[in-house]
């Protein structure tokens, strides 16, 4: 029987983003792919630090420790290595005990492509062009900034999401930005009563909820969200409708999200717009997710 990753919440990370490859980064930069190629085999016995995606994977992968027999988290490297540079890569995999044995090394291509080709419910990664071209495709993506701190030693995995263009699709953040803020709360009482399409993360977190069933208090989550009442009513109603439950829901009325995120002790944030990953990222781990109207 072939292998499969139905019925598993399939993560794909970049190398960059799991582990700490600035300096290599550096060397190729500024002394080509060949000085970059005899770096990392001169020191393919010599572990990475970890990256700022590490924490995460790492606290998403011990869920797996719950139940052996049928592992509900699969992590994928993706990365632009060859797969002779990739080598200090996977050493460094194994010193660190990650259960990580899936990896697709492209030698200079994006590796966007590989996302849908696994299925997988999230990609991070710390190049914006890969993201960019997952979220076109259709998959839930996310630049991971560098960041000030985030999350907690606990087991339990803590992820926060904004609403609109990441969690929703971006239309009513379109009026606000078009018309402005009393035309979005008119719009949006207007429209109280109709869910919200969809946006790039939905999807992820409906695998995630399916995790959640399975593991009990091991995953909390939370959206963190600009909008205030009246406008939390829609958001409140589209949920529902999703069938989807968020453990924590903070309406901060175009409060900074930082202190929050902070207070709720996120693992990652995910947000749209560059000034709220701003402030989150002085608290927490976030990923900048490139999509609705706010791009522009």
């Amino acid at each position: 029987m072939p292998a499969s990753l139905d019925g598993k919440l399939v993560v794909a990370v970049s190398s960059r983003a799991l582990f700490d490859l600035d300096e290599s980064h550096r060397v190729f930069e500024e002394e080509g792919v060949d000085a970059y190629a005899r770096h990392q085999t001169e020191r393919e016995d010599e572990p990475l630090r970890p990256g700022v995606a590490y924490p995460l994977i790492r606290k998403l992968l011990s869920l797996n420790g719950r139940n052996p027999s049928e592992p509900g988290i699969e992590v994928i490297l993706l990365s632009r290595n060859s797969a002779d540079t990739g080598l200090r890569i996977f050493n460094s995999i194994r010193h660190f005990g990650l259960p990580i044995s899936r990896a697709v090394f492209t030698r200079g291509e994006i590796t966007s492509p590989y996302v849908g080709a696994f299925g997988a419910h999230l990609f991070l990664s710390t190049n914006p062009d890969d993201v960019r071209e997952a979220i076109a495709a259709g998959h839930a993506a996310a630049t991971i900034l560098p960041s000030e701190g985030g999350g907690t030693d606990a087991g339990q995995v803590r992820i926060a999401f904004d609403g609109d263009a990441v969690l929703f699709s971006d239309e009513s953040e379109r009026v606000f930005q078009e018309s402005g803020l009393d035309a979005f709360h008119e719009a949006e009482a207007a429209a109280a009563s109709v869910p919200l399409g969809g946006g790039p993360f939905k999807p992820f977190l409906a695998a995630l909820q399916r995790i959640q069933r399975q593991s009990g208090d091991a995953i909390r989550t939370a959206l963190v969200t600009a909008r205030s009442a009246p406008a939390h009513e829609r958001v409140v109603r589209t949920l529902r409708a999703w069938d989807i439950r968020i453990d924590e829901a903070i309406f901060l009325g175009g409060l900074p999200k930082g202190p929050f995120l902070k207070a709720f002790r996120a693992d990652i944030f995910f947000d749209d717009q560059t000034v709220h990953c701003d402030s989150a990222r002085q608290h927490v781990a976030t990923g900048h997710v490139p999509h609705g109207i706010a791009q522009r």
